[in-house]
């Protein structure tokens, strides 16, 4: 029996979507919009101060575990928020596939923001990385008509949330899955998203 690592699965996975979908990568180019829509939260910060950390040691490692999660299916798109720690969690994915992150500000309130990355995500064709945060990832994912999901929980990383595009008479389908090292379960006080 042949075993695969986490991000080699989860690269499997994200495959299999997509050929259920019918957008195999013959078919992207000719997709008008986005065809799928692979949402994370940035990896591990550094406790250091300041609204803008980098990654930990931690968070690079995810990072790296990402872009291995994506080779199968790589984005051609890419959004962040101009915090640098999403940006440095997009650093390898782009660098294996070329393509440039667009920066959404998060200036102007969180509102504008969900607003402006559902705008840039609904430009885009194929498949679209997004890389946000604890409360901006599951509101951009109602925001493009996926469900109504409460934040992620703080010391939570691992999330993959996988958004099928509603396309004619089919809804949008979302599917939660995890990548990367294994995380200590949050708090009971924590109400966030946590797979089955």
């Amino acid at each position: 029996m042949r075993m695969f690592s986490r991000s080699a699965w989860l690269s499997l996975v994200v495959a299999g979507l997509m050929a259920m979908s019918g957008f195999g990568p013959l078919r992207l180019s000719a997709q008008t919009g986005p065809s799928m829509v692979i949402l994370v939260r940035h990896a591990e910060k550094a406790a250091v101060g300041g609204d803008d950390p980098p990654l930990s040691d931690i968070g690079r490692e995810r990072a790296v575990a990402l872009a291995q999660a994506l080779k199968a299916s790589p984005p051609s798109a890419i959004v962040v928020s101009s915090r640098q720690r999403t940006a440095l969690t997009a650093e390898m994915v782009a660098a294996q596939t070329g393509v440039t992150p667009q920066v959404i500000s998060l200036d102007g309130g969180g509102a504008a923001h969900i607003a402006a990355v559902a705008a840039a995500v609904r430009k885009a064709h194929g498949v679209v990385l997004v890389i946000g945060h604890s409360n901006t990832t599951p509101a951009v994912i109602t925001a493009l008509g996926g469900p109504i999901l409460p934040d992620i929980c703080d010391g939570t990383y691992s999330h993959f949330f996988v958004l099928t595009m509603a396309t004619g008479m089919q809804p949008a389908a979302l599917t939660v899955s995890r990548y990367g090292a294994a995380e200590p379960p949050p708090p009971p006080t924590c109400v966030g998203m946590i797979p089955k």
